[in-house]
């Protein structure tokens, strides 16, 4: 990947909002050669956005930026953080199949750990100038683990005069949020930059605690000395944000997607007040779970880049970071939906049974031992499972990439570079869970099961303050990885409309670490059950040390007719090693094995005063996938886990661009159309203790609509100094479960935003999200099971859907 410039920065006055994707932008994404190459002469899909179409839009995760690009699936509807993307048909959770840059070096090594996603290490804000998205092509050749694609975030610089804005927002969720930034020269050929932001609002979900308050602050160098150019950037983020999870849904009497009596689908979460500051029995003392941390992450990261000019058309480029974090998740994971009344019996002969005087078993509330109505209780009568869960994950890392870049004449221009990339990372898990008994409430209180004498005293209460299994998760691991690739290109200019484009890239992983073993315990306290099963340590740890590498490369072609028009086409064969966090629930796993993948594309590109579209054709098999799925078992409070292997294929189209047909009007729009399914997925299924042959090939990849697509209609006024834009956007059915036997229905939501030039150094900006209120469901319930989920014909079941309506204001001042 080539370094961004060291170009002074456009004022922000000088953007034109209107601009999307300008064909003459000149691109660092996705390529490592010395020289310039413009947006249009790309051999690969790329989507470039400017700071104003990023304020216009005001994205609330870094998820909602991918929204934006076509061929990517996003679900933004965990929060800001934790979410997850797919690109292409690629099956891949949270942010294992593209990689998450920040200024030509990744965020996180592999931005898909488990628990630990690239977008937790990562908030957006007003001291970066744009973003480049590049969808499969030769993103995997310059990154690791970044099969479907690569996103970069590029940081301003300081320029030669002294500028700077502010920016402060609120929302009707009590968000308040404050944006800085100023750059200007430090000497001469030196500029320096700093800014940040800091933000507390109580989530668009109401959890009754504060849901997300934090921030960061950054600041750098960057100019010319002698024949080099420098960059030095130190940044620190400490914030603390909500991961928002499924939520009970039904039917209504269409079959459509309904609320349960009693949650509020659009702004309701189980988190609340009741399950905030909970204390968990365990070994060696009590563990208290705080709930309203949420995700907490403190990250510093210091990143360095020089280059130098070696003479004769070539110079050396060499980018080095290093970030050291801790974070920790708390979460409510809910897994189940039972009526209390088919609860009470699967658990009223036991009890009856062991309680000597009981006549009954009753469910009631631990805080107040009040009797929860099994059949009418909150209009249903519903209780949950829930994993209370707590997660550390400490890493330190250090990446380095360097290479050596030029050109030179040989049947053409060629720009070549060869590099080394390396990556060395420590990365700890500990964690600890319990489960949750819980009502089917907005904010849900926690239940007991409580065993009654005739007359209704408690003689035996199996829960303990609403806990049903204390110590139902416990993780002791630690991974140390090292990660060399060598990668070389050349992009070969034959004729000024004809380049061919040619990359390689081999790349070697070694993990190393121990996995510590588990038992259970019994606590022992005489007036509960939950705590006859706790897992934790035995003090023993088995080890690991691992090696894989593999080869991928890439062929890209490009000819531009005429500076207007041109067609692309590439093929790229390339891999994705294992996930370093794989290990750290087994040293002995023998199930990891790389994955194989082949991309194939080919593109238009038309750009003209009224229009810039760009339509493109792809193909990706993904080879030996594994697929994993951990289904939660209420009658023991553990995970049923189940690995199976199998190929997947997807044919697709992509469509982006705008249309200027008025000067005061424009329409922007992405669409894809796609046929994500599983290839090869056969395998043995137990039913009733029976094995039964089962196929899944032909199916439709889990969570991937077929059709997606968001149409931006604008209209600029008064010179310009107002725009107001609408954002429509539909997604076609998906499926929960690989058996497609859970759909997720299709759904359109409507946006909308506007910006007042008050002068021209003071702007407003109004925004309204999901203005109809719409219950879109992103993903089912996990913990159901993704091979065949339990929710399956289930009156009553978990989903996640998009967050509810809200609106925001801001005030944009510029100097």
């Amino acid at each position: 990947m080539a370094a961004p410039a060291f170009a002074q920065n456009e004022g922000a006055n000088d953007i034109d909002p209107d601009l999307l994707n300008d064909p003459n932008v000149i691109i660092v994404t996705g390529r490592a050669g010395a020289g310039e190459l413009l947006r249009n002469e790309a051999s690969y899909a790329i989507t470039t956005l400017d700071e104003e179409r990023l304020r216009l839009e005001n994205p609330l995760s870094v998820a909602d930026i991918f929204r934006s690009v076509p061929g990517f699936w996003v679900e933004a509807s965990g929060g800001e953080a934790s979410n997850n993307i797919r690109v292409r048909g690629i099956p891949r959770d949270g942010y294992s199949a593209i990689g998450l840059y920040e200024d030509g070096l990744p965020v996180q090594h592999d931005p898909g750990l488990g628990f630990l996603n690239a977008d937790q290490s990562f908030r957006f804000d007003e001291t970066y100038e744009r973003v480049e998205a590049v969808r499969g092509g030769p993103s995997s050749i310059f990154a690791s683990n970044a099969p479907g694609g690569l996103v970069n975030f590029i940081p301003r610089r300081g320029g030669d005069e002294f500028e700077g804005l502010f920016r402060a927002q609120i929302g009707d969720y009590d968000l308040y949020r404050g944006d800085a930034w100023i750059g200007g020269p430090l000497g001469p050929d030196i500029g320096f930059s700093f800014g940040g932001f800091y933000r507390i609002d109580d989530g668009i979900r109401d959890t009754q605690f504060r849901a997300n308050e934090g921030g960061q602050i950054r600041a750098n160098i960057s100019g010319e000395v002698g024949p080099g150019r420098f960059f030095v950037d130190v940044k620190h983020l400490n914030d603390s944000v909500t991961f928002f999870l499924p939520v009970p849904l039904t039917f209504d009497a269409d079959g459509d997607t309904a609320e349960v009596p009693g949650f509020d689908a659009q702004f309701g979460t189980y988190a609340g007040r009741p399950t905030d500051d909970l204390t968990f029995r365990n070994v060696g003392g009590d563990f208290l779970f705080d709930l309203s941390r949420g995700t907490d992450i403190e990250l510093t990261q210091i990143t360095a880049r020089l280059e130098l000019e070696l003479g004769g058309g070539f110079e050396i480029q060499n980018g080095f970071r290093y970030r050291t974090s801790d974070t920790v998740r708390n979460g409510l994971f809910p897994a189940t939906i039972v009526s209390g009344a088919d609860r009470l019996d699967g658990v009223r002969a036991q009890l009856l049974a062991t309680v000597p005087g009981a006549v009954d078993v009753q469910l009631r509330y631990a805080d107040t031992g009040e009797l929860f109505d099994p059949v009418g209780q909150n209009g249903s009568g519903l209780t949950s499972d829930a994993v209370l869960s707590s997660v550390e994950i400490p890493i330190d890392e250090i990446t380095n990439d360097v290479r050596i870049a030029g050109q030179f004449e040989a049947g053409g221009m060629h720009d070549i570079a060869i590099g080394f990339y390396f990556s060395t990372f420590d990365v700890g898990f500990r964690r600890f869970g319990s489960i949750a008994l819980l009502e089917v409430a907005d904010n849900a209180r926690l239940l007991d099961v409580v065993a009654v004498d005739a007359d209704g005293n408690p003689l035996f209460i199996a829960t303990e303050n609403g806990i049903s299994r204390y110590g139902s998760q416990f993780n002791n691991a630690e991974n140390t990885s090292e990660v060399i690739a060598f990668y070389a290109s050349d992009e070969w200019s034959i004729t000024d409309e004809l380049r061919l484009d040619f990359g390689i890239r081999w790349e070697q992983l070694q993990f190393q670490g121990f996995v510590g073993e588990t038992t259970s315990v019994d606590l022992g306290v005489p007036t509960t059950i939950a705590d006859d099963q706790v897992l934790t340590g035995t003090g023993t740890a088995n080890f690991f040390d691992r090696t894989f590498d593999d080869f991928g490369f890439t062929v890209g072609a490009n000819w531009q007719f005429n500076p207007d028009f041109g067609i692309f086409g590439r093929y790229t064969q390339t891999f994705r090693l294992p996930n370093a966090t794989d290990f750290l629930g087994s040293a002995t796993r023998t199930d990891l094995v790389k994955e194989e993948i082949q991309l194939a594309e080919l593109g238009i590109k038309y750009s003209a005063p009224f229009a810039d579209l760009y339509l493109t054709g792809f193909y990706t098999y993904f080879e030996g996938v594994r697929f994993n799925e951990n289904v939660f078992d209420p009658a023991t409070g553990d995970f049923i886990q189940r690995t199976e292997f199998a190929d997947t294929e997807t044919w697709g189209i992509e469509a982006e661009g705008v249309i200027r047909p008025v000067e005061f009007f424009d329409l922007t729009f992405n669409a894809t159309y796609q046929n994500p399914e599983f290839r090869n997925f056969d395998f043995t299924a137990v039913v009733d203790g029976d094995p039964v042959p089962t196929s899944f090939s032909g199916n439709q990849l889990l969570r991937v609509p077929e059709f997606s697509f968001r149409v931006i209609p604008g209209l600029n006024l008064l010179d310009g100094r107002v725009r107001i834009q609408g954002v429509i956007e539909y997604y076609g059915d998906r499926f929960a479960d690989a058996a497609n036997e859970v759909k997720l229905p299709a759904y359109t939501v409507l946006s909308a935003s506007a910006r007042f030039d008050v002068t021209d150094n003071f702007s407003l900006y109004v925004y309204g999200d999901n203005l109809t209120n719409k219950i879109g469901l992103t993903e089912g319930n996990p913990r159901a099971g993704q091979f065949i989920s339990g929710d399956a014909g289930a009156e009553f079941y978990l989903a996640r859907p998009i967050l509810g309506r809200s609106f925001r204001a801001a005030a944009l001042v510029r100097f």
